[in-house]
């Protein structure tokens, strides 16, 4: 399987300064308000990892993974997890999806799989199979008792406390 990495990019345009950092910094300030778009004539066929934002509406087999933000279109076909910072979720997908922050699955998203994020909305008409976990707060379990038969208050046997 072949990865594929997408950088936004933007050549400096004459007349920002004859600076070489000068330009290098209005590069990167405009590369970092790029959205990379994949219509939905497109077709992947191994992992793809990118920065930045993503709109995807085509079709992939493989992982998808990023820092950033992923968008997926009405016609996206997803078979493989994703693990990204945010993620839209439209059209197919088969996989786990794993954001750090929020999943958001719009109407008529059908997604075959678990999905683990900070916050989650769920829009009316979605089809959702998996396992959910939502934690916006990393919170644990509550510590389990000594031992299972131990009383969680710490009394003892109140049928015998009434007898004495």
């Amino acid at each position: 399987m072949a990865d594929i990495l997408t950088h936004p990019t933007s050549m400096p345009r004459p007349g920002l300064g004859s600076d070489r950092s000068t330009a290098l910094q209005a590069g990167q300030a405009a590369a970092a308000s790029l959205k990379n778009v994949l219509s939905s004539d497109v077709l992947v066929s191994g992992n793809l990892k990118f920065t930045g934002e993503l709109v995807f509406d085509g079709k992939l087999q493989g992982e998808i993974s990023t820092d950033g933000s992923l968008s997926l279109g009405e016609n996206a076909e997803i078979n493989g997890n994703i693990a990204a910072t945010s993620v839209v979720a439209r059209g197919k997908i088969t996989g786990t999806i794993v954001a750090k922050d929020k999943i958001e699955i719009k109407a008529k998203t059908e997604l075959f799989g678990d999905i683990r994020a900070a916050k989650l909305v769920i829009e009316e008409g979605v089809t959702f199979v998996g396992k959910c976990d939502v934690n916006p707060n990393n919170a644990g379990p509550l510590p389990k008792a000594a031992s299972e038969n131990a009383d969680p208050l710490g009394l003892e046997d109140p049928v015998r406390l009434l007898e004495r």
